[in-house]
């Protein structure tokens, strides 16, 4: 028996990284599912993969920042599957490493408009069924960078600790609903979006040293942030509600140090 067996979820941000392997685990876990994106032909990849291993997706392309395509994909799911259950709002963008005075009102608002306003519009229409029903888990990803510095660029932590407070408000918001909100921080984990990350180290012949500020001393996987998001999604988390999990190698747990002499 699956952990969510019975159960309708959207995974937005579906396309590659930690949201094709949330999908594909949520599908494993027998969930049928609405995967979202902006880029289609990763989409239909996502989609395939889980129909390939005898799961059920629907792939959905949209930009998630705009209202219309959240309340349009919420409504497919409604539809196709008549129930929703659960929503993982993953979608994100990073903006890259702009020096703060070269940041434009422009760069900024693009970045809040898919990281924090895209989660409040799903948190927003997924909850409006939700209610209905009593019951419902919605999970944002948040990040490490919006629990402290150094961690990603000045917008995109911005947007990110702004992520977290949303899951802590709207998990006030919707008391006694049945319906709980929480987030993920993920650390260093190798997706599109970190990419040059990875590739700038393995150029230098530096690979060693990635994820070298955490005590587990590597960077993550995708895998091990959808294994987080799975549990806060099934019903093992029922009394979990309004809180945000840093999934990081313990990053966030220490102030920087130096290795001690051995």
């Amino acid at each position: 028996m699956g952990r969510l067996d019975g159960k309708v979820a959207i995974v937005t941000g579906a396309a590659s990284g930690i949201g094709r392997a949330s999908a594909i685990l949520f599908a494993r876990e027998g969930a049928r599912l609405i995967v979202v994106d902006l880029n289609p032909q990763g989409l239909e990849e996502t989609a395939g993969m889980i129909s390939r291993q005898g799961g059920t997706a629907q792939a959905f392309t949209a930009d998630t920042g705009r209202e219309e395509n959240v309340k349009a994909f919420v409504d497919r799911a409604l539809s196709t599957f008549g129930a929703l259950d659960v929503v993982y709002a993953n979608a994100g963008i990073s903006g890259g490493l702009v020096p703060i005075f070269e940041q434009t009102e422009h760069y900024w608002r693009e970045i809040l408009q898919t990281n924090l306003i895209g989660s409040f519009l799903a948190t927003k229409h997924a909850a409006m069924h939700m209610v209905k029903q009593g019951r419902g888990s919605i999970v944002l990803t948040a990040s490490v960078a919006g629990l402290r510095a150094n961690a990603g660029g000045a917008a995109y932590s911005a947007s990110k600790a702004g992520v977290i407070s949303l899951a802590q408000t709207a998990a006030t918001a919707l008391l006694g609903t049945g319906v709980r909100v929480n987030a993920i921080c993920p650390g260093l984990i190798e997706t599109g979006m970190t990419q040059p990350i990875f590739e700038a180290a393995r150029e230098r012949g530096k690979e060693d040293k990635i994820g070298q500020l955490n005590p587990l001393q590597r960077a993550g996987a995708p895998e091990e942030i959808a294994a987080m998001a799975l549990f806060l999604a099934s019903d093992e988390s029922s009394y979990v509600n309004g809180q945000a999990f840093p999934v990081d190698g313990g990053l966030s747990s220490s102030l920087p140090f130096t290795r001690p002499i051995r």
